[in-house]
């Protein structure tokens, strides 16, 4: 796998960094990128989460599934 391919796969993934607030970061690798990978990122993103999704009993992305956990622990 070539540094290009590497990267792009690192910054399809659902994990993001967060701040020292708990605010969500830009995934580092994304940075590494050119404006060509960063669409294709975007793209394969996409199909990502929709594959997600229909694997789902309940229909929800990984990006959902975590933005979901967020918000039921605030509330507790």
């Amino acid at each position: 796998m070539s540094e290009r391919e590497n990267l792009i796969e690192q910054a399809v993934g659902a994990w993001r960094p967060r701040g020292p607030r708990g605010e969500l970061r830009e995934h580092p690798a994304w940075c590494d990128l050119d404006r060509a990978a960063r669409a294709q990122v975007w793209r394969e993103t996409l199909v990502q989460r929709a594959l997600e999704a229909a694997l789902d009993p309940r229909g929800l992305s990984t990006t959902a599934r975590a933005i979901l956990a967020r918000l039921h622990a605030s509330e507790g």
